[in-house]
C-alpha cells in the first residue's frame, strides 16, 4: 500500500509549490459548504458530518431546506492547487452557532473567507458576516444558486447584505467544479488585491 500512495502524485503537494494559504469556506446552516469543498478538492475531502437526528430537531432548523440529513459537525478540509507556486488549504466551518468556538479556532491564520449566501435566507447570513468581520478576515460573497430559486442582481445582494462596495459578490453553483473555482478564485484575487 505504501508503494502504492508513493506513486499517486494527487496525495502530496508538488515540490514547486512556493505557498500555501489557508482559506475558511463559512456560512450558515445548510447553505452548501460541504458540497463545495467537495467539489473543488484535488484529494478526497476529510469530512466530519453526522447524521441529523429527531433529538437534534429543536437545535438545527431546518426551515427552507430541503434532502438534508446530516450536517457538520467539526469540519471540512480539502486542498485544491491553483498554480505551480500556490496551493490552498480549504477549511469549511459548521454552519451553527453551537459551534462557535470551532470557528475562532479555525480562523487562525487564514489569509481570508468565502462567505456562501443563500439568497432564500439572506437574514441567516448577518451573523457569519459579523463573525467573519469580528475575526478580522478579508472576505468575498459567493451566492449559492439552488435549482428554485430565482436569481438576483449581484447590486441587489450586495445591498441586501449591506456591503462595502469593494467587497467582491459573485454567483455559484457549490456542486459545478467550474462555477465554485470561479468564487474561489474571485476570493483569492481580492485577497492579492488588497495585501500583494
Amino acid at each position: 500500500m505504501g508503494s502504492k500512495l508513493a506513486s499517486d502524485n494527487s496525495t502530496y503537494v508538488s515540490e514547486d509549490v512556493q505557498k500555501a494559504a489557508k482559506i475558511l469556506v463559512v456560512g450558515h446552516f445548510a447553505v452548501g459548504k460541504t458540497t463545495l469543498i467537495g467539489t473543488l478538492s484535488e484529494i478526497a475531502p476529510l469530512r466530519t458530518e453526522e447524521t441529523m437526528t429527531q433529538a437534534g430537531s429543536h437545535i438545527d432548523d431546518l426551515k427552507g431546506v430541503r434532502g438534508k440529513t446530516t450536517t457538520t459537525v467539526a469540519m471540512d478540509f480539502g486542498r485544491l492547487t491553483l498554480s505551480e507556486k500556490l496551493v490552498l488549504y480549504i477549511f469549511g466551518t459548521p454552519g451553527q452557532q453551537r459551534f462557535l468556538q470551532v470557528w475562532e479556532d479555525m480562523s487562525r491564520g487564514a489569509l481570508g473567507a468565502l462567505i456562501l449566501v443563500d439568497p432564500e435566507r439572506l437574514e441567516e447570513s448577518f451573523p457569519v458576516i459579523d463573525l467573519v468581520e469580528q475575526y478580522g478576515l478579508e472576505y468575498a460573497i459567493a451566492v449559492n444558486q439552488f435549482d428554485d430559486h430565482r436569481q438576483h442582481p449581484a447590486e441587489e445582494l450586495r445591498e441586501a447584505l449591506d456591503l462595502l462596495p469593494h467587497t467582491p459578490v459573485v454567483t455559484c453553483d457549490a456542486r459545478d467544479r467550474k462555477s465554485s473555482a470561479n468564487a474561489l478564485i474571485t476570493l483569492v484575487r481580492y485577497l492579492l488585491n488588497r495585501h500583494p
